[in-house]
């Protein structure tokens, strides 16, 4: 392997052709890394000099092709045995490898690839440059899908060497188009034809046009008509047999006129490729929200913004006023409040001696000795008032709630299983009317209080509930 090749730097070799090799080099002035073909001069010095005019030709003519579907080229030159042109290097891989691995990716990705060629081969045309030898090799496909040209003008030696460098054109029999194999004039639609040849095989994996040797393959462009790219690979839509058929037509006015027009009917089979999906499969498949606006700087200075959560409501009361206590009404009945607070919370059986205890004394209508055990709860209320149940146990079952009985209706009392000793009838009691007097309400005060607390404590023992 040579070392360098005119001021590059040969690091190593990346391949070889029918043409010649090409070399991964870095150009010591700029330290770039580029690529650089090489194509043996093995001709007659006649021959020598009408190439190295045509050569020029193409040098002048690559100089015009900047486009990102088109390898660029840098610099070109020739020693005593080859000739060489330094290029950008392309980290991909070509169409030709990814087809012989059988790696092709699925017919939206193929069609995106052809598309691009076709770009770049719009560009060249523009130029008044035919490529004439498009083919797999010539084609990069880089990450990301991005697709390259390379080889511009390479193909156009003269006549003469391709007569004579057989070697030359055994890569692209397959690729040429009918006028180039019978030798008429070509244009731009040469190209074309070549492109849609390598259209069919990349969604097929195999040659429209094939052979056992160059007659045969050449005869086969010419002459055969093969079968739509679907019969081979069933992913394939019917547009895209039709977009085959057109430019591989046999005759140019059959064929597209324009590669741009080639490249449209491929992006619109695309996007007929695209709605044929689910909209699941979308990645977009509803709106991103909308983002907030960033407030304006001069309208926060203009408008001071309240946090009205925090303001205290207005009750009309001035700091210095004293909050008057809520009086209660005089109909206001503890006992009842209690009942309906037990039922409510299921806690009837808590409280069924206190109930038992306070029916009685609504029920009784005489006087009450002070050696009872109901004088002396109404002496001393506080001790009498019932423990609020801090965590009551499982829920029990409900009990039938027992209406509380009036007193207007009933002149005695009823008799209980065990009601504690209470002496009606005493004599003392009779004499001293102004004591019985106190007494009484003394007992009635009583069992007010004894009522408040006990209903007041069934209210926090619902709280802590």
């Amino acid at each position: 392997m040579i070392s360098t090749l005119g001021r590059y730097k040969i690091i190593a070799e990346i391949g070889q052709g029918a043409m010649g090799v090409v070399y991964k080099a870095v150009d010591p002035i700029i330290d770039r890394t580029v690529a650089i073909k090489t194509i043996n001069l093995n001709l007659s010095r006649q021959e020598l000099e009408e190439y190295e005019a045509r050569f020029q030709q193409e040098i002048k003519a690559a100089g015009r092709l900047n486009h990102p579907n088109i390898v660029t080229i840098y610099d070109v030159g020739k020693t005593e045995s080859v000739a060489y042109m330094a290029m950008e290097f392309l980290e991909g891989k070509e169409l030709k490898d990814m087809i012989a691995a059988g790696t092709m990716p699925g017919a939206e990705q193929v069609v995106d690839i052809i598309a691009q060629v076709a770009d770049g081969l719009w560009f060249a045309h523009q130029q008044d440059i035919v490529h004439r030898d498009v083919k797999p090799s010539n084609i990069m496909v880089m990450k990301g899908g991005i697709a390259k040209i390379t080889d511009f003008g390479i193909a156009r030696l003269p006549n003469s060497a391709v007569k004579t460098m057989t070697g030359l054109i055994l890569g692209s029999p397959r690729y040429m188009s009918p006028e180039q194999v019978i030798g008429k004039a070509i244009d731009a639609r040469s190209d074309i034809f070549s492109l849609g040849v390598v259209l069919y095989e990349a969604l097929t994996g195999i040659p429209p046009f094939d052979g056992d040797n160059v007659n045969a393959i050449m005869y086969a462009t010419v002459n055969t008509t093969p079968p739509p790219p679907s019969a081979h690979n069933r992913s394939v839509p019917p547009m895209l047999d039709l977009i085959v058929a057109k430019a591989m037509a046999k005759l140019l006015e059959d064929r597209y006129q324009s590669v741009q027009e080639f490249a449209g009917d491929l992006r619109e089979v695309r996007r007929q490729m695209d709605a044929s999906r689910p909209a699941s499969a979308l990645k977009a498949a509803m709106s991103p929200p909308l983002r907030p606006q960033a407030p304006n700087p001069a309208a926060i200075v203009d408008k001071v913004v309240v946090d009205t959560a925090t303001i205290p409501i207005d009750t009309g009361k001035r700091e210095d006023e004293e909050a008057k206590p809520l009086a209660i009404a005089k109909t206001f009945d503890s006992f009842d409040a209690t009942m309906r607070l037990a039922a409510m919370t299921d806690q009837t059986d808590d409280f069924k001696e206190y109930i038992s205890e306070t029916q009685k004394m609504r029920a009784y209508k005489g006087k009450i000795e002070p050696t009872s055990p109901l004088a002396r709860a109404a002496a001393s209320p506080a001790a009498a008032a019932p423990a609020p149940a801090p965590a009551p146990a499982p829920k029990p079952a409900p009990a039938e709630k027992k209406p509380p009985p009036k007193a207007a209706k009933k002149p005695e009392p009823k008799p209980e299983p065990a009601p504690p000793v209470i002496q009606i009838a005493n004599p003392s009691l009779d004499e001293a009317p102004a004591a019985s007097s106190a007494v009484t309400s003394m007992i009635a005060i009583g069992a007010i209080v004894l009522l408040s607390l006990a209903a007041l404590g069934l209210l926090v023992a619902l709280v802590v509930k």
